[in-house]
């Protein structure tokens, strides 16, 4: 029988790292079986600054999913992002020998391959090699060359570019907690995978993932990535300005942001207050939410503008290139009031926020289906794609364990058929006492043996002879 394959996604956030486990049911939809939150301690934009904190942390969220899963985690797919992050459009081709034979995957492979061996900056490595369109024989707009004859396989790629010391750090991080890596994938095309349809890559859209330390733009067109970008700005900056401009501590301003905060300042009027508890019996503080709105409108306002000009670079204005099917936000802060009636203000193209629930089992909680944890269903998505067998269940690893006792105790008795001592046995707490029951059997079943003997001796001619022979000698004394 073949075992489940169970996947894993690790999402290492600025604000909150996330492990979540997951399998496809038989309706193809995702069964979230386990999910695991633990704060961010060791994370900025994006980035580890502190290997310590980071593994604790990531420690915290992978118990979490097991508890509640069931499941032990082995290897993860693990989201990447972060100011370093960049990407560049680059186009390659090869020559076959044999034009005769069709195009297969080994060409494909060995293109990108190529492709891998480009000369990047100092430091930097390649995380993806994307093909966007192919040429055979110089004939542009092949889509799927695979199966098609011919002697030059050209293709133009997008090429996503990392800081090799940042990502291993990453990897050391995961490691030292005591799992596998088996796959790393750009957050936001993690993002992309759980909130966005097939006919919406082919219409052209833009998403843009609101995190708490970077947010993050992947646009695609025909159903081809076309551009990726990183902001590093995002839901902690906005955080801050609260913080600072209402001189209270970091929680409360997260606090009200998540609570009352909007996007949009009209709708706050003058007289609308809320307090917040003063600290060391100081008095309350009494915090305008029309201002509120303001600190939070003119920082997210920045944001919008940032990722803007990326939409921009890419030429969305070019009829080619248009967004048809608009913008959609997702991440935690997509999560804020009236963000997409500011989006759409800002940037004039229609916009929605993107929910990963499309490709969940109808049973998910609700908490799972929030933006908050797109990229995490995206990363199980991946991982499921590619059949890492990410966790195995602790039922299978009880029993595996004790075949692998039972083994080992018929292998020594095999070795050693007459030896009843414990000190060739295995450390195991069981064998003193499986070995004394079996004396203690063997003991019990040589009486019941001996007696049904004397039984048999009794009843039979012999017996009876025997007992005639006595009484009378009895009454002759």
């Amino acid at each position: 029988m073949e075992r489940e394959n169970i996947a894993v996604g690790l999402d290492i956030g600025t604000t909150k790292i996330v492990a979540m486990i997951g399998k496809r049911n038989e309706y193809g939809k995702l069964e979230i079986l386990g999910l695991g939150k633990a704060k961010s301690l060791g994370v900025k934009r994006g980035v580890v600054n502190n290997i310590t904190q980071t593994i604790q942390s990531i420690q915290n969220a992978v118990v979490e999913a097991e508890a509640s899963s069931g499941y032990k985690i082995k290897n993860v797919v693990v989201g990447i992002a972060g100011q370093h992050i960049r990407s560049i459009q680059h186009s390659d081709y090869i020559s076959r020998e044999n034009p005769d034979k069709v195009i297969d995957d080994m060409d494909i492979e060995q293109l990108i391959a190529q492709v891998q061996k480009l000369s990047m900056l100092p430091g930097e490595e390649i995380i993806h090699v994307l093909p966007q369109e192919f040429k055979i024989d110089g004939e542009p707009g092949v889509k799927e060359p695979i199966g098609m004859y011919g002697g030059r396989l050209e293709a133009t790629f997008h090429v996503v570019v990392g800081q090799a010391a940042l990502i291993k750090n990453a990897g050391r991080c995961i490691k030292d907690a005591g799992l596998e890596l088996s796959g790393i994938t750009l957050e936001p095309l993690a993002s992309a995978e759980a909130v966005l349809s097939f006919e919406e890559k082919e219409a052209g859209v833009a998403l843009i993932d609101i995190g708490g330390g970077t947010t993050d733009l992947a646009i695609f067109k025909d159903g081809i990535i076309r551009h990726t970008a990183v902001v590093p700005f995002g839901g902690n900056v906005i955080t801050d300005d609260i913080k600072e401009g209402c001189s209270i501590i970091g929680k409360q301003a997260e606090l009200l942001k998540v609570k009352f905060g909007s996007a949009w300042p009209g709708e706050n009027k003058d007289n609308e207050i809320v307090s917040i508890p003063g600290l060391r019996g100081k008095d309350p503080k009494e915090i305008s939410l029309k201002n509120l709105s303001k600190i939070i409108h003119a920082r997210v306002e920045e944001i919008i503008e940032l990722v803007f000009s990326e939409i921009k670079t890419y030429g969305y204005e070019n009829p080619q290139k248009k967004l048809i099917a608009g913008i959609v936000l997702t991440g935690g802060g997509a999560e804020l009031k009236h963000i997409k009636q500011l989006v759409e203000y800002k940037t004039g193209i229609d916009t929605r926020i993107g929910y990963p629930n499309e490709h969940l089992a109808g049973d998910s909680e609700k908490e799972i289906s929030s933006p908050l944890f797109a990229t995490a269903v995206g990363l199980v998505m991946e991982s499921d794609r590619n059949r890492t067998r990410g966790a195995v269940s602790l039922e299978s690893l009880k029993e595996e364990a004790r075949l692998q006792e039972v083994k080992q105790v018929v292998e020594i008795k095999r070795e050693n058929p007459f030896d009843f001592s414990d000190s060739q046995a295995p450390h195991t707490p069981n064998r003193a006492v499986y070995t004394e029951e079996k004396l203690r059997q063997s003991e019990t079943r040589s009486e019941e043996e001996q007696l049904s003997t004397a039984d048999r001796f009794e009843t039979g001619f012999l017996g009876k002879f025997y007992k005639k022979i006595k009484e009378f000698i009895e009454k002759s004394e």
